[in-house]
Order: structure tokens, then sequence, then C-alpha cells
């Protein structure tokens, strides 16, 4: 088994390789922008960030309308959290090989058929739910469907931003992404809610796939150079020497270890919300998306705020403070007894829990040279979005013995206990972000 080709250097940043000096490829003259919007100067990212702003409306419609539509059918908690099982299981179990794709064939055109099969499942599942043949196994189907979607187009679209912008751009494009992410998450789950009490949930997948057609005609219209990566090593020794450079790499193994466990932690509010919005605050689906919507303002506000900087240096500390500070929100969401008051808990979850996503992708991103990066960057969704489907089913099967609520501040002490952990171990041996 050969070792890996390069060694992991945790005193600086590697260089992106490819990427100009200068940061600006071949996909039209840079503009003037106002500082906080600095990578929208590059044309490729302005087109990415465009799609973007349609697509994940959709998205996050029919991620609300789907839960909705599993609540309706079942009233169980248990299915709640199964068909988050479903729709995250292939992430953990393919994401390796989506990095191995990623960084073996072009990432542009990985990701324009990745959004092209996800538009074809939101298509089917409007088709099923419209017509009223819709049944919970065939949700549960078309979520492993996705499910395997996503674990190549995760860390292809991740590995693809550095190439639409550059270097130092990058904090900057990774916090508008995750602010367009989030502000989605503000209109789509307050669209879905009207749209499901008013015509159905189908409407909201339908709507879904058509969004994607922006997404797609986005990416069609990049022109990106040639990202030649020619190996003579075969697929499983890439694969082997990714996760041997990550094991070996101390500080990106450290950050990932943390989003392992704030995944794990934020699941139980994520899988039980449709329940508390229902069955604890009585508000049905209108409450769930007053609820989810409340929560992308904060983080749509978190991320803005982080897209301000210029530096990496301090990111360490964000992670911490906002760990410590979303494993608080979430036990105060979980004892609330209030829907006004949890309703204003949301935008503090929102803005803690995006400060330290954004801050540890820009974290990994910065420290890993380009030839890694879609490998791991495929580990950093398996541990933010892979993990998920382990701990929705925990907390559905928790949530069935000890209460939603006992289950929900289960995880902010999970997420109190593991970012204390990582915040003492940087005091010991502190990483160069």
């Amino acid at each position: 088994m050969p070792a890996p080709r390069t060694q992991p250097d945790e005193q600086s940043p590697p260089s992106i390789g490819a990427l100009p000096a200068d940061g600006q490829l071949p996909g039209g003259p840079a503009i003037a922008v106002p500082h906080t919007f600095r990578a929208l100067r590059h044309r490729n990212f302005r087109l990415f960030l465009s799609g973007q702003i349609i697509s994940l409306v959709g998205t996050w419609m029919q991620n609300v309308a789907q839960s909705w539509l599993v609540y309706r059918l079942t009233h169980s908690e248990l299915l709640l959290g199964t068909a988050w099982f479903c729709s995250q299981i292939a992430v953990f179990a393919l994401g390796p090989l989506g990095g191995l794709a990623a960084d073996r064939f072009s990432r542009h055109k990985l990701v324009v058929i990745t959004q092209t099969l996800s538009m074809l499942q939101a298509f089917a599942l409007a088709a099923l739910t419209l017509s009223g043949r819709v049944q919970v196994w065939h949700i549960l189907a078309l979520a492993v469907c996705l499910g395997t979607i996503n674990a190549f187009d995760m860390p292809g679209r991740q590995a693809l931003v550095i190439h639409m912008t550059s270097k130092e751009d990058l904090i900057n494009a990774i916090s508008l992404n995750s602010a367009v992410f989030n502000a989605a998450r503000v209109v789509g789950p307050g669209i879905a809610g009207v749209l499901v009490a008013a015509v159905g949930e189908g409407v909201c997948f339908f709507l879904n796939g058509v969004s994607f057609l922006a997404v797609i005609g986005c990416l069609l219209a990049m022109r990106l150079p040639p990202l030649g990566r020619e190996s003579s090593d075969s697929p499983w020794q890439r694969l082997i020497d990714g996760f041997r450079y990550t094991w070996h790499h101390r500080a990106v193994r450290g950050v990932l270890a943390l989003m392992a466990a704030a995944t794990l932690s934020g699941m139980p509010i994520f899988v039980l919300i449709p329940f508390f919005a229902d069955s604890i605050f009585h508000r049905g689906s209108q409450g769930l998306g007053f609820l989810m919507a409340a929560m992308g303002i904060g983080a749509v506000a978190g991320a803005l705020g982080l897209a301000r900087r210029t530096q990496v240096a301090g990111l360490r500390r964000l992670m911490v403070y906002s760990g410590l500070a979303t494993g608080v929100t979430y036990i105060a969401f979980a004892f609330s007894r209030s829907f006004y008051f949890s309703l204003a808990v949301m935008p503090l979850l929102g803005y803690f829990v995006m400060r330290q996503m954004a801050s540890a992708n820009t974290t990994i991103q910065t420290l890993i040279p380009d030839e890694y990066r879609g490998r791991v960057m495929a580990l950093y969704a398996m541990t933010v979005v892979g993990l998920g489907p382990f701990g929705s089913l925990a907390a559905g099967a928790l949530a069935g013995h000890f209460g939603p609520r006992a289950t929900v501040a289960a995880g902010g002490l999970l997420l109190i206990a593991a970012t204390a952990a990582f915040g003492a171990s940087l005091r010991s041996t502190p990483i160069a972000a």
C-alpha cells in the first residue's frame, strides 16, 4: 500500500495547485462588489449562487413537506426518524466513493449529473403524492435514492467551490453559500407550510423538481478550465490514500470528530420538530414552517457575519463558542412551554449552528491540498450528513421511550461535552487555523 503522496502540513495552509495566483478563472472578469459579498466578483460563483437561491428554496419545501407527509400518514416518531435515516444513510455508506469520483473525474460534470438525478427524484415523489397513491414505503425508497445521489453530489459541490472563486475568497464563498442555504430555509418552509395546508404536499415536491432547472442551467453556463487529475494509482489505492491522509492530519481529524458529535447531538431536534409543532404546541404544519423559518433567519445572520472575515485565524475559537451556545439552545428549546419562546430560541440556534459549520468547512478546506479535496470533503459530508441517519433512528427510538423533551435535552448535553473536549485539546495542541 503506497504512502500518501502529500504529507499533511499542520503549520501552514497548502497551495491550491491548479488555480492562478490571483484566483481569477477564465469565467469572465472580476467585478467590484462590497466586501461582505466579495466572492461574487467571480462570474462562475455568481452563476452558481443564482441557481442555488432558487433550487434550495425548493429543496427546503420538499424537506418540510416530506416530514409532514410521513407524520400525517403515520403519527409515528420512529417513522419520522426512519425517513431521515433513509435519506442520509447512503451519504455515510457511499460518501468515500463520491469523494473518489470528485477527485478522479470532472467535478463540474459530476454536479450537473447529480442535480439532474435529484430533479427526477422530486418529480417521481410529486407524481405519487399528487395521484393519491403515495405510501410510506414509497417515501422511504425515494429517500434512499436521493441519499445515494447526495453521496456523490456533496463532495463534488464542496470541492468545486474553490474553483469557482479563489483561495483568498474561500471563506467568503463558503459563508455566502451558507447564507443562501439558510435564506432558503427561511423562505422554503414558510411556503411549504402554507402550500401543505392549502393544496397538499405533492405541489411542494413538484415545485422542487422545477427549481432544479435553474441550478442545472447555471451550471451549464459556467466556463471552467480543465481540471486535470491524472493518476496511475488504482481507485482502491486512491481511496485508501484519502483515508490515510485524513487520519494522519491531526487538525482535520479533530474538526471532523467535533462535527460528528454536533451532527449526532442535533438530530433529535431536527427529527422531532414536527412533533413539537403539532402535538406539543398544537400549531400544525404552519407552526412547523414558522419554527424552521426562524432558525433559517438566525443562520443567515450568522453566515453573513462570518462572510466579513478575511482571515481563518480564530475560526477554531468560533467552533468552540458556537458549539457551547448551540448546546444551551437545544436545552432551552427542550424545556420550553411556550411556542413563542421556542420561536425566539430558533434564530439563536440557527445562528450558532451555522457559524460552527461554516467555520469547520473553511478550516478544513484551507488546510488540505486540492488533490485530496474531494475525498476529504466526502468525509466532511459523512460527518455532517452521513451520521444523521444513526442520530435520527436514535432520536426516534429515545423519544418513544423517554419523550421528545428529554431526547432533545440529551442532545444538548452531548454537544456541550464534545465541544468542551475539543476546546481542551486545542489548548494543549492548537491547530494552525
